[in-house]
């Protein structure tokens, strides 16, 4: 065995036997942060997971789209880029062209309605993504005060040990003090990750966002194309 495996073997066993012995407020807040934290990281990795499904098939779509002829040869295959926010966008305005178009006319009533179909679409596929992102940013904002309560708890057995020894001695002070750095630590493990990941993830989403508002843009210009073709073809 290495001299470094040496290391990590007892420093393993040094901080699993100072969790053993703390008291049943540290451990309270330690499992407290425990659970806070494998939520987080179940949340994180389910996120990043889907959104990079999503730019995958947001890419697919897209380069779809702009090879189709007709708009209906893109509602046909939808349902295989489904994991794209794009999709969403793209059936809400559909859903409504379609509504508005009678007895076979090309012609619309309102293109505007289409916009705001598509607006709706845009607005529920932020929302999908968004699903669960908020326990991110409680997580990073609560587990710190909940590792300082435990800091605190730490300080007052330390001194409530320093007060039954009688004397200033380190054995007296050693397991609040250790208690108050094990939370401390713990809270600060849970909430830097969910800090980053919030940030990370909340970028991704507004990046999807701007996507969104891009390709309703662009699905209002092929809209107009389709209206102008049959006035053009009127006048020859």
């Amino acid at each position: 065995m290495s001299l470094f495996s040496c290391s990590a073997f007892f420093v393993g066993g040094d901080i699993l036997e100072l969790l053993s012995s703390t008291g049943a407020v540290a451990k309270f807040v330690l499992v407290t942060l425990l659970a806070f934290s494998l939520i987080s990281w179940a949340i994180i990795l389910t996120k990043w997971s889907l959104l990079r499904r999503a730019r995958v098939q947001s890419g697919r779509f897209l380069r779809a789209f702009r090879k189709a002829q007709r708009l209906q040869d893109i509602a046909t295959v939808a349902d295989q880029f489904r994991p794209s926010p794009l999709v969403g966008v793209f059936e809400g305005g559909y859903q409504e062209y379609k509504r508005q178009q009678t007895n076979s006319s090309a012609n619309l009533r309102s293109l505007a309605a289409v916009q705001r179909g598509m607006q709706i679409g845009a607005s529920e596929e932020i929302t999908r993504l968004e699903r669960n992102v908020p326990w991110l940013a409680i997580t990073a904002s609560v587990t710190p005060f909940i590792g300082l309560f435990g800091t605190v708890w730490g300080i007052i057995d330390a001194f409530h040990g320093l007060g039954t020894a009688g004397g200033a001695t380190l054995r007296a002070v050693a397991p609040g003090i250790s208690e108050a750095l094990i939370t401390t630590a713990a809270g600060l493990a849970a909430a830097i990750p969910a800090v980053i990941a919030y940030n990370l993830i909340g970028n991704s989403i507004r990046v999807f966002a701007a996507r969104g508002d891009d390709f309703t843009l662009e699905v209002l210009n092929a809209i107009e194309s389709i209206q102008t073709q049959p006035a053009a073809e009127a006048r020859r």
